[in-house]
């Protein structure tokens, strides 16, 4: 196929990634340690961790995993926690002793934590004290063996952490009452495998490094198999792809988005681990105001989100004074970022909000706008190194350049395939290697390409197709809208029309005067019928909007 993209890289982007420069992500994590030990890693709270006290720390860990619980090379270790220093520790120990990560949501309800483990096979986890109590509801009917239970204060010293874990479990009172008899804290399990021996293993590039557990909001969750070459690949693709923009400097990454999400797991937690650079981690980004105070403190260099996050930030005062001068990389993903907020961003920093697309099948990123580009282009960008995508139609063929179809992958980084689903794994990943990703694209003969949406949240109306995505973006360029979410909803005469939900930021704003300002933008079929206001919209652990939540209401009323 001709990569008719390539003519568009940027300078110093190459069309393909060297794929052996590690065996694993152990390989990758030991060399990054012994090069840049006394570099701090990792930032929580005010506490920071160096590269060479993150290796002796992840080695207890695995030690501890090895050597004490005697885990097998290749069992599954889950870990349930927010962004805080005992994350990385976990993450690496586990990686380097050659076990396979299972990434829970903290947030998870017992319904959807027994799934995962159980579809796992998890035999051993790590929770965050504040969240045991799930887990104590369905852990009689688990296949964990293994309990380690963590405290917000673990590893933050004497005095703080003790403090901090006083003031959150008493005065704040953040963690319900919880009984776990079999478990051991976070601190005890170190201790055990700071005195234990660990033995290397050998781990290559087919192994499997991670369930990453998906599409919870439509279903069941699968489990998408990422061995350590997809995830190595896709770090090579994203170290290929911001290296002209980064230089020799060292950087601070702000980590903001969960990491036991994919989006910052690869690129936050890989690809600046690669590079020497730091990571701030940030355990409740929700706060928005402690948020921008902590930012305030460093001169970050990246920063990584999805559009609902930049958005509350542009909208607190605190953020926009910043200084914003050491600022070189914004990458947004999860999500299609908005063009008001796109725009907003680059006059408050000065800087363009790059906007980039993934799916966890593919470990993420599939395609990223040019680093270079001065301003919004309303496009996901081209395809990354090592990378092919074509659109196609229902039946499976490619359609011409410029017309509409299913987005397509294949490179190095697609998932081996879905964890026990056989038949799952057959419906998205075709005979030639593509991955079917569901949504609807179009690419333009330099090869950028444009979401139009979601397959299953295209809207009909009178036989027309209308795409949410559309909406929202004219919606959210009135001055009173903060966030919006555009649904199809049942109508008598053409079958479906346009409902949108809106959180105000001006009070005074009215569903007339949204809907006037859709006129001017909008044909007829695709302005808003209905508009609901709401205080706030239904969002995922990363802050993605759930329109089908909000579509689920509107049938219910209908």
């Amino acid at each position: 196929m001709e990569k008719i993209w390539l003519k568009s890289y940027q300078q110093g982007v190459p069309a393909e990634i060297e794929l052996n420069e590690f065996q694993s992500l152990g390989e990758l994590f030991e060399k990054s340690v012994a090069q840049y030990r006394d570099r701090v890693a990792y930032i929580n709270m005010g506490v920071e961790l160096k590269y060479g006290e993150l290796d002796k720390l992840s080695r207890d860990f695995a030690a501890y995993l090895q050597s004490v619980l005697r885990l097998p090379q290749g069992a599954r270790v889950a870990l349930m926690m927010p962004n805080i220093l005992q994350y990385p520790v976990c993450i690496f120990g586990a990686l380097r002793a050659g076990y396979v990560v299972v990434n829970v949501n903290p947030l998870y309800t017992a319904r959807e934590l027994e799934h995962q483990l159980k579809d796992s096979g998890a035999e051993a986890i790590v929770i965050l004290e504040n969240f045991a109590v799930t887990l104590e509801q369905v852990v009689a009917r688990m296949p964990v063996k293994h309990i380690v239970v963590a405290r917000l204060g673990d590893m933050l010293g004497f005095p703080k952490g003790a403090i901090v874990n006083l003031v959150v479990k008493y005065v704040k009172k953040m963690v319900p009452a919880w009984s776990l008899p079999r478990a051991v804290s976070f601190r005890a399990a170190l201790a055990k495998g700071a005195a234990a021996e660990l033995q290397s293993v050998t781990v290559v590039q087919d192994d499997l490094a991670f369930l990453q557990y998906t599409g919870g909001t439509t279903g069941l969750s699968k489990g998408a198999m990422l061995i350590h070459r997809n995830i190595l690949a896709n770090l090579a693709q994203a170290h290929a792809w911001i290296r002209p923009a980064l230089g020799k400097e060292r950087h601070l990454v702000v980590t903001a988005l969960p990491l036991y999400h994919i989006f910052a797991l690869t690129a936050n937690c890989f690809t600046f681990f690669k590079v020497g650079a730091s990571n701030l981690l940030i355990t409740n980004p929700r706060d928005i105001p402690a948020f921008v105070a902590e930012l305030a403190k460093y001169p970050f260099t990246v920063i990584t989100g999805v559009n609902t996050l930049f958005n509350a930030m542009l909208n607190n005062d605190a953020f926009c004074a910043l200084d914003f001068s050491k600022l070189k990389v914004t990458l947004g993903g999860g999500m299609a970022v908005q063009k008001a907020v796109a725009e907003k961003w680059k006059l408050v920093t000065g800087k363009p909000l790059i906007e980039a697309y993934g799916l966890t099948e593919t470990s993420p990123a599939a395609t990223i706008n040019p680093l270079d580009i001065p301003a919004y282009t309303g496009s996901i960008g081209l395809p990354v190194s090592s990378t092919e995508v074509v659109i196609r139609d229902d039946a499976g063929a490619d359609v011409p350049l410029g017309e509409r179809g299913e987005l397509c992958v294949r490179g190095p980084q697609v998932m081996k395939g879905y964890y026990n689903r056989p038949d799952e794994t057959a419906k998205v990943i075709m005979p030639d290697g593509f991955l079917l990703t569901g949504d609807i694209a179009v690419m333009d003969e330099n090869g950028f390409v444009r979401i139009v949406d979601r397959k299953k949240d295209m809207i009909l109306v009178s036989g027309f197709n209308v795409y949410p995505n559309e909406i929202e973006d004219v919606v959210a360029q009135h001055p009173g809208v903060l966030e919006v979410a555009a649904v199809g909803v049942p109508h008598e005469k053409s079958g479906e029309a346009v409902k949108i939900f809106v959180v105000k930021k001006d009070s005074g704003l009215t569903a007339e005067a949204l809907i006037a300002h859709c006129r001017e933008h909008l044909t007829g079929y695709k302005v808003p019928g209905q508009v609901e206001f709401r205080s706030e919209l239904p969002k995922t652990n990363v802050g993605k909007i759930l329109r089908r939540e909000l579509r689920d209401e509107a049938l219910k009323k209908a």
